[in-house]
Formats: structure tokens, C-alpha cells, sequence
């Protein structure tokens, strides 16, 4: 289902509708573009509630999050996008991920330093990697562009200039209440004629709809990052676009989940192999993993890594098809 949004702008009287841990899809119903926006509230605090990372860097691994589910949401698969920052610079990782189901994960390592609030400074001008994976690894891309902007943003918008993608300009925004992000999307000519019938579509040129692009672009370049964060979408779209007929989807919810398990865990322990798994064991009495995105601990004594590789230690003439 849709709404159609035109003017008459919401009264000042009408309670603000605020729209958070979900994203939205919307149309411009005359020119070959089409936006989300996302907002993650609950979802963000849920990502952090195990860690403390300083400002800047929270912020910046905020916008990755955002950028995250934008990304996604533009493409059909059935797997992970991941956005990957690595450098040589204070920040040197930062793993943001999101699923085909909007499912948002990440973590940020860091050294201690005077964090600068640029990326370029706070990844020592590294790169940034886009990776789109099915679950079942059948299918995989992946882009790599210099870390070269100011902001995330920038970077992104870097991307898709140099790859053969959609023209896409990307707005975000992260603190310590929430991360927000804005995406328009510049479509083929003939998408807008394929679901408006007998419009004035089939009478615009290359040249108007580029101009169109142009705008809508500039319009989103006047969007305060406060106004991002705080406005209802349909509020936003109002204010960006009051000139244009917007259609704007029903929402999809945005979530924390982490894909870690101690079945995961298990299968990373013994592809390390007993002797480095009993040497830690020996050193510490237990083998402790820590996930990297949730901070939850998987604990494994003496009996449980002797199981472990119990199986791995008798051999069998009919052993099954394990696979993990």
C-alpha cells in the first residue's frame, strides 16, 4: 500500500508522527527517482548497549549503520551488504551490516588518539569496501573506492560515481540518540513511463529529467542534519519536495540482530585445531569467545572442548556429511 503526499502542507496544529527503527520507500511519481529514508532508535541503542566508543567515532560507525539499510533496501537479494572502512589511522576498522530482512550489526576498532571529525583523518585515508553476499556465498560482489571525503557521505557518493551503478547522493546523521539517513536514487528514463500510463513522462526529454535529478539533489542538500533526525518522513518529504507528487510506501521495520551462535563459535574452534584450542585451555583454565558485534561471551571447559574433537578423533567407516 501507498500514500500519495501533495500540498496542502500538515498544520501546525497536527501532532508530528515520528518514524523510527523502520525505513521507507518512496517515489516520485513524474521523474525516474526514487528515495528512502531510514531511522533507527531502539535499533541503535540495542547496537551499542555493550560498548562505548568515543564521539566521533560512534557517530561515524552511526552513519555507516544508516547508510547500511539505505543500500540494501535498493537491491533484491537474499543475503548481507556490508560496508567496510580500513585504514591506517586511529580508526582502523569499521564493519557496518544489514540483511535482506533490514537486520543491522557493527563494530568499529579504534586506537587512542585526538580524533579528528574527519574520515579521511580518522581512517589515516584508507578505503572503503561494499560487499553484497548471498547467505549460501553463491553470489558475491564487491566494490573498493580511496577513502577521499569529509564525511561517509561523500565516500559513498564517490562510489557510485566511479562504479557503473545508479547515480545515488546519500544524507546521514548519527548521535548518540539515534542514526538517520536520507537516499535518493536516479532510476533509468524509462522506469517512470512503465508505471505512469499516459503521463507527461513519455514527453520529457533526457535534459528535463537530468534537471529533475539536479534539483531534488540540491533540495537535499538544504536538509539540516537536526531536521533529518527529528521531522516524520512524511514531514521531510513536505519540506524537500513540496513541489512534486511523492508516493510514499508503507514502512519496513529495522532491527538489531546479531548472526552470532555457539553453533558458529564451535565450528571456528575447530577449524583452529586442538592444539591451539587445549594450549589456551591449559594457559587459562577455559576457552572464552566474545563476539565482536554483541559482546556476548561463549565459555568452553575442559569437557567441552575435549567433545569438541572427540568425533574429529575416532575414526569411522560411514561418517556422515557434516556441514556447518
Amino acid at each position: 500500500m501507498s500514500n500519495i503526499i501533495r500540498l496542502p502542507l500538515t498544520p501546525a496544529t497536527t501532532p508530528v508522527m515520528h518514524d523510527r527503527d523502520c525505513l521507507h520507500r518512496f517515489l516520485f511519481e513524474h521523474y525516474p527517482i526514487r528515495g528512502h529514508i531510514v531511522h533507527l532508535d531502539a535499533s541503535w541503542r540495542a547496537l551499542l548497549e555493550h560498548r562505548e566508543y568515543p564521539p566521533v567515532i560512534r557517530d561515524t560507525l552511526g552513519e555507516a549503520v544508516a547508510a547500511s539499510v539505505l543500500l540494501a533496501a535498493t537491491l533484491k537479494f537474499d543475503g548481507m551488504l556490508s560496508l567496510q572502512l580500513k585504514g591506517q589511522g586511529p580508526m582502523h576498522l569499521m564493519l557496518a551490516q544489514c540483511s535482506d530482512a533490514l537486520g543491522v550489526r557493527a563494530v568499529a576498532r579504534y586506537k587512542d588518539a585526538d580524533f579528528r571529525p574527519d574520515l579521511a583523518s580518522l581512517s589515516g585515508e584508507g578505503s572503503l569496501t561494499v560487499t553484497v553476499e548471498n547467505e549460501d556465498l553463491s553470489q558475491r560482489y564487491q566494490g573498493i573506492v580511496p577513502l577521499n571525503g569529509e564525511r561517509l557521505s561523500d565516500c559513498l557518493r564517490n562510489y557510485f560515481e566511479t562504479s557503473e551503478q545508479l547515480p545515488t547522493r546519500l544524507w546521514l546523521h548519527a548521535d548518540e540518540h539515534g542514526a538517520s539517513g536520507l537516499l535518493l536514487q536516479r532510476l533509468s528514463d524509462d522506469s517512470v513511463k512503465s508505471r505512469t500510463v499516459g503521463s507527461r513522462a513519455h514527453e520529457m526529454n533526457r535534459a528535463e529529467i537530468e534537471d529533475a535529478w539536479n534539483r531534488v539533489q540540491l533540495l537535499g542538500d538544504t536538509l539540516k542534519p537536526e531536521e533529518l533526525q527529528t521531522l516524520s518522513d512524511r514531514n521531510i518529504l513536505r519540506r524537500l519536495f513540496a513541489e512534486d507528487d511523492v508516493r510514499l510506501f508503507e514502512s519496513a521495520p529495522v532491527f538489531f540482530k546479531c548472526r552470532c551462535s555457539r553453533e558458529r563459535v564451535v565450528g571456528m574452534l575447530k577449524a583452529l585445531g586442538p592444539e591451539e584450542v587445549r594450549s589456551v585451555l591449559a594457559e587459562q583454565g577455559h576457552v572464552e569467545v566474545r563476539c565482536d558485534f554483541c559482546n556476548r561471551a561463549y565459555r568452553f571447559d575442559s569437557v567441552d572442548v575435549e567433545q569438541l574433537f572427540a568425533n574429529a578423533a575416532t575414526p569411522t567407516t560411514d561418517a556422515p556429511d557434516r556441514r556447518h
